[in-house]
C-alpha cells in the first residue's frame, strides 16, 4: 500500500480544497463534508463529498503511472501471443472523460454502475464525479457462499459488456462492489477496438482468476459457463499466466485450466 501511495503521489491540500470548492459550486452546496477513501488505487485520489458524490482526482503523475502500467500490460499481452490491447490517454482530463463515458455505457446495457455525473478539468487535473454508493463492500470482503451466489451476475454483467463491444480491462474484486445485495461494476479501463476479441478473453481470465481463490475453480468456471461457451473459456485460458503475474492477482491457474478442460 505504501508503494502504491508513492506512485500515486500526493495531491497538495490547496488543490484538493479547490476541487471540493468547485464541486460545491457546481451543485450549489453551501458546505461540504469530505471523506477520503483508502482505496487500493494507483490512478487517482478518491474522496466523497457530502455522502453524495464520489470524486476521483486524477493528476499528471497518475497519468504517468497509467502510461507505465499500460506499457507493462501490453508487454505482458505479447507474452500470451497477442498484440497489446490496452490504451493510454494523453491527459488526466481524458482519463476522467473515458471513465465517465464507460460508466454511462455500462448503465445503458443493464450493468449496474454508479450514476455518472460529469468530468471536468481543474488546475490541470482531471476530476470525475459519480454517484456515491454508501454501505458498499468489495466482492472479496464477503463470505465465500455470498460470493458464489453473486458469481453468475458477475459473468452476466461482463458478458453484457462484451456483447456490446466493451471490455472492462481491469477486472478485480476491488472493482466489483456489493451494496444492499446488488452488484456494481466500477473502474473500467480502455482497450483498442480492433483488439476487442483478445480483450474479452483477458477480461474473462481476470474474472476467473479473481473468483478462484474465493470460491474455487469449478464453481467459478460453472458460473462463467452460464454466459460463455467452451471456445470462449478456452480462449480465456490462454491469458491465465499473464493475468497471474499481475501484483493484484494470485490464483491457482492449473485448477482453472482443469475445470475448463473438463468442459472441452
Amino acid at each position: 500500500m505504501a508503494f502504491r501511495r508513492l506512485l500515486r503521489g500526493t495531491v497538495p491540500w490547496e488543490q484538493l480544497e479547490g476541487v471540493v470548492r468547485a464541486v460545491m459550486e457546481r451543485y450549489d452546496e453551501p458546505a461540504a463534508h469530505v471523506a477520503f477513501l483508502e482505496a487500493d488505487n494507483w490512478l487517482s485520489t478518491p474522496l466523497v463529498v457530502n455522502d453524495q458524490w464520489f470524486v476521483k482526482v486524477i493528476t499528471g503523475q497518475n497519468s504517468l503511472v497509467h502510461t507505465l502500467l499500460t506499457a507493462g500490460r501490453n508487454i505482458g499481452a505479447f507474452s500470451s501471443g497477442t498484440e497489446g490491447f490496452f490504451e493510454h490517454f494523453g491527459t488526466p482530463y481524458e482519463m476522467a472523460e473515458h471513465e465517465l463515458a464507460a460508466t454511462r455505457r455500462m448503465r445503458e446495457i443493464g450493468v449496474n454502475a454508479p450514476e455518472p455525473i460529469e468530468a471536468f478539468e481543474y488546475d490541470g487535473m482531471g476530476v470525475l464525479v459519480l454517484e456515491y454508493i454508501p454501505d458498499f463492500e468489495p466482492l472479496d470482503d464477503l463470505p465465500a457462499e455470498t460470493v458464489e451466489r453473486h458469481s453468475p451476475t458477475v459473468f452476466d454483467f461482463l458478458h453484457r459488456m462484451h456483447e456490446d463491444g466493451l471490455a472492462h480491462g481491469d477486472f478485480r474484486c476491488e472493482n466489483v462492489l456489493v451494496a444492499h445485495d446488488d452488484l456494481y461494476f466500477i473502474d473500467a479501463t480502455s482497450v483498442r477496438e480492433e483488439a476487442i476479441s483478445d480483450a474479452r478473453a483477458y477480461d474473462l481470465a481476470c474474472a476467473l482468476g479473481a473468483l478462484e481463490p474465493l470460491i474455487g475453480a469449478p464453481p467459478a468456471v460453472s458460473a462463467a459457463a452460464r454466459h460463455y461457451d467452451t471456445s470462449e473459456l478456452l480462449a480465456a485460458e490462454e491469458f491465465l499466466d499473464f493475468v497471474n503475474i499481475r501484483p493484484d492477482h494470485d490464483f491457482a491457474a492449473a485448477e482453472i485450466r482443469g475445470a475448463v478442460e473438463k468442459r472441452a
